[in-house]
């Protein structure tokens, strides 16, 4: 491609770079100048225009964006593309769901040329209907077809969607004299509700091991929560050995995401088992909201994976958090 000033004579055929006023007619960026064009350039007494000039070899920005992401996202289930429009093609969301991502194919696409760039939002990202998960933006008027092609290759695929499998979901909620009680619980049905899934129902039992693995046993929805009146401190208390005594298995105990420490993830009956963190009781965005999600989703959610959280897990400070990070010093 071709980018410089050059008399309108020689312009047609051209993109005009920059918009221009013409006793009140305006040519706008991005124009394919035509005779007519021409003529009204040279009537105003404009000696030269800055264009971009496409060659044989190159595609136009709209044409190379629409093919990119055509190329990124071949999979539309729960996905969306954008008309091309000034290079730029938008991947949206349909509906609830996290975005998958292939992180190491969109950084090798994006190093093949300056001019050809992929934007996402973060792997895993929970998003709602219409929500953005990446945008395709040619910057330059043009790029090398050879460029796009092989941007294409090397991001084949990089970009799926998981929506939401699971349909609903009871809630647990442990009592200690004192406690929280139900506090908490419209947070948690907000997240839910986001997701697409329902509450279903809302059981509140002692703070003890036995009341606990007799309401596990009792749940009969796609997913259970539990919410504990007692901060769950240790993998051996009383909500995880609940778990286990109903002849389910705790996963992971603890999470490197803070606020969200005491999440614990577990199974019983091959339905998922979360015990939420206190933190939950705000709908401020914390480590519970990374593992509901990706459970909500149908996605395996390993130690290992909840290990990997912990870059970038250090979330917003939340108002209602009982002992500060911050302390004194």
């Amino acid at each position: 491609m071709k980018f410089g000033p050059v008399d309108p004579a020689q312009a047609e055929g051209a993109i005009l770079a920059h918009s221009l006023d013409l006793q009140g007619q305006k040519l706008r960026k991005g124009l394919v100048l035509d005779p007519v064009h021409i003529s009204a350039m040279q009537a105003a007494g404009i000696t030269q225009v800055i264009v971009a000039q496409l060659g044989a070899d190159d595609l136009h920005e709209d044409d190379a964006a629409q093919q990119l992401a055509a190329a990124i996202a071949p999979d539309l289930t729960g996905l969306r593309l954008s008309n091309a429009f000034t290079g730029r093609v938008n991947i949206l969301a349909d509906g609830p769901g996290v975005v998958v991502l292939d992180e190491e194919k969109l950084i090798a696409a994006n190093e093949v040329h300056p001019m050809i760039t992929v934007a996402t939002v973060p792997p895993w990202q929970q998003m709602g209907a219409r929500g953005m998960v990446a945008t395709v933006k040619i910057i330059s008027y043009g790029v090398a077809a050879a460029d796009v092609a092989r941007a294409c290759d090397l991001a084949a695929g990089a970009i799926r969607f998981a929506p939401v499998v699971l349909r609903n979901a009871t809630l647990i909620v442990t009592e200690i004299p004192g406690g929280a009680g139900e506090k908490g619980v419209a947070a948690i049905e907000g997240r839910l509700t986001a997701l697409g899934m329902s509450l279903d129902t809302v059981v509140t039992v002692p703070h003890q091991e036995i009341p606990l693995r007799d309401a596990l046993s009792a749940v009969n929805s796609d997913l259970a929560l539990i919410l504990t009146g007692s901060a769950t401190s240790d993998p051996m208390d009383v909500a995880p050995q609940a778990v286990r005594l109903a002849g389910g298995r705790v996963e992971r105990f603890g999470m490197p995401v803070d606020p969200g420490n005491l999440l614990f993830l577990g199974e019983l009956n091959q339905r998922p088992v979360i015990g939420l963190p206190g933190c939950a009781r705000s709908p401020a965005l914390n480590g519970a909201d990374w593992v509901l999600s990706r459970v909500a989703c149908g996605i395996p959610v390993t130690g290992r994976d909840i290990a990997r959280m912990g870059v970038g897990g250090l979330l917003k400070e939340i108002p209602t958090r009982p002992m500060p990070r911050r302390g004194k010093g």
